[in-house]
């Protein structure tokens, strides 16, 4: 099994934690080919850290804050258009166990500067992806680590469920403990198959800044191909605070709300008509049950307010216009998405 990672980390304004993950990618027992940080014009030194790391990854620094979704749009399309001219990305692909494209072999690998991976974390990933390829007859589109806060709680936050409606192969893994298919995934620690990118010919939207851009992506990702939740595979996932499903989101509400809107109205294609009643109702359901576990339901219902405004009366902004700043990033994302239009 021939096999190339590219690790993308996203960074901003976290110059410690960033140090942090990338020694903890330096610390790996299976390393990543490659690394790419982008740096979302951080003012603390992060792009110092990582320009002398001795990882040496290959950095990128954003004319302006992006946020995670521009970040990992703008990761992802690097890396992809890397791909093209890669000595060992090339040299997989003259290799594959299952090839139609050039990508077969090559996934990138999703975090945030405060994703921490334990020393095995990929590993397991590709150990799993592995199992479900001898499965399953294919290789898996997107895998997800197991992520923990700083006491060893798991957080729930980014903890999916299983895939409820039609698994696609195998629902469970066997050698990966505890592994079992699912419909969406976090980027915190995240797997993705470029094969499957090549294929969707899609991108994060940038526009999502934050919250949900990592949902919208897999789902569209996910809607006919498989993806598991790897326990085994575990990373600390070092927030402020201890996050599960039910935390009261404060100011964030507003991303949430808008984003789902835009997923909701834009993204529909990415469900089917059972997963999409299903999402719309269990997003009225959570919304009432913010407001009202809140401590302060005035911020909930301005930032309720607000994103139902910007959600039903804005569209997501293209990728390549909220990156026009960065040409380089700007003629990786057109490749990879005016195809779509061509093919």
């Amino acid at each position: 099994m021939s096999l190339t990672v590219t690790a993308i980390v996203v960074s901003y304004n976290r110059a410690g934690l960033l140090q942090e993950c990338l020694d903890a990618l330096t610390s790996q027992t299976r390393q990543p080919d490659r690394v790419i940080v982008i740096d979302n014009a951080s003012t603390d030194g992060a792009a110092d850290v990582a320009k002398r790391h001795p990882l040496q990854p290959e950095v990128t620094v954003l004319d302006h804050n992006v946020g995670g979704a521009g970040g990992f749009c703008a990761g992802i399309a690097r890396a992809l258009a890397d791909a093209a001219t890669d000595p060992a990305i090339l040299d997989a692909a003259n290799h594959p166990d299952d090839n139609r494209s050039q990508q077969a072999n090559h996934y990138v690998w999703l975090m945030d500067d405060d994703t921490i991976p334990t020393p095995t974390a990929l590993e397991q990933l590709l150990a799993a992806a592995g199992e479900a390829r001898e499965r399953n007859g294919v290789w898996p589109a997107v895998l997800g680590s197991k992520a923990l806060w700083t006491d060893g709680r798991e957080h729930l936050m980014n903890k999916p469920r299983p895939r409820t409606w039609r698994a696609l192969g195998a629902a469970k893994l066997q050698q990966s403990a505890e592994a079992f298919q699912v419909r969406s995934l976090s980027f915190v620690s995240c797997l993705i198959n470029a094969r499957m990118i090549e294929s969707t010919r899609a991108l994060p939207r940038a526009a999502y800044f934050l919250w949900n851009d990592d949902y919208e992506y897999t789902t569209k990702l996910l809607r006919r191909a498989t993806g598991y939740y790897v326990p085994a595979s575990e990373v600390i996932h070092k927030t402020k605070v201890f996050g599960s499903s039910d935390a009261d989101p404060g100011e964030r509400f507003f991303f949430e709300v808008r984003n789902k809107l835009w997923i909701l109205r834009f993204s529909r294609g990415n469900f089917t008509a059972a997963e999409y009643t299903e999402l719309l109702l269990k997003t009225l359901r959570r919304w009432v049950l913010t407001y009202w576990r809140s401590p302060d339901r005035a911020v909930i219902l301005d930032c309720l307010k607000r994103g139902l405004r910007e959600g039903l009366g804005q569209r997501p902004a293209a990728n390549a216009e909220l990156l026009a700043g960065n040409p380089e990033i700007v003629a990786a994302i057109d490749d990879i998405e005016i195809s779509a239009v061509e093919s």
